[in-house]
């Protein structure tokens, strides 16, 4: 599982996923090998204190694992991955979510939530999962997170998208108008470009 900082000049760093929460189920099935998120984010240069913001692309255990240990900074999620996550069956451990501390931002549809930082709705994973679009001046960085689970697969479906066939996610159009010159994924080191998909047609 991968998480990504957003380094802005002017608003401070956003983080985007936070890593893998668990309770005694989650460890027996999944018997997970962690980094702690503090050390996790050291080894890129960023202090937990530094965190002012935190977007999950969606709110399963694997993914707001580490909220608790920044309440008090704003998590910005949609409302329908809320109303999920807070279900009586929850599809997530409702402790992440709702933790002591926590300053839920509950958001519908596509915002920014600081200057040249956009959440887009990319529901599919989940019905409220969101991608994060950054827009830098040397192109548009896309954190696709779960959107799909690899490189690969969303290759597949941008080839598609451009040969007319299958199906595709109806936001796919979205994210590609974006114009993105990388996008990243929550469970793939893979990094999509461009290139990586053109195709010609007849």
């Amino acid at each position: 599982m991968f998480g990504y900082v957003i380094e802005h000049p002017v608003a401070g760093r956003l983080l985007v996923d936070t890593g893998m929460g668990g309770d005694a189920w989650v460890e027996g099935h999944y018997r997970p090998s962690r980094v702690p998120l503090v050390e996790a984010l050291q080894r890129g240069g960023v202090e937990l204190g530094d965190v002012r913001y935190v977007v999950n692309c969606h709110l399963h255990f694997d993914h707001c694992g580490g909220n608790p240990e920044l309440a008090g900074r704003p998590v910005f999620a949609q409302r329908a991955e809320l109303e999920l996550a807070r279900a009586v069956e929850s599809h997530t451990l409702p402790e992440l979510v709702d933790h002591p501390g926590a300053v839920v931002e509950e958001v519908d549809g596509e915002v920014e939530v600081m200057p040249g930082v956009s959440i887009v709705p990319t529901p599919g994973h989940t019905a409220g999962h969101q991608s994060v679009v950054v827009r830098r001046r040397d192109g548009t960085v896309v954190v696709a997170g779960q959107s799909h689970d690899n490189a690969t697969l969303f290759t597949g479906d941008v080839l598609g998208r451009q040969a007319g066939v299958g199906e595709q996610p109806d936001w796919l159009g979205r994210l590609l108008a974006l114009d993105p010159k990388q996008v990243v994924f929550a469970h793939d080191n893979a990094v999509w470009t461009p290139g990586s998909s053109q195709v010609s047609l007849p």
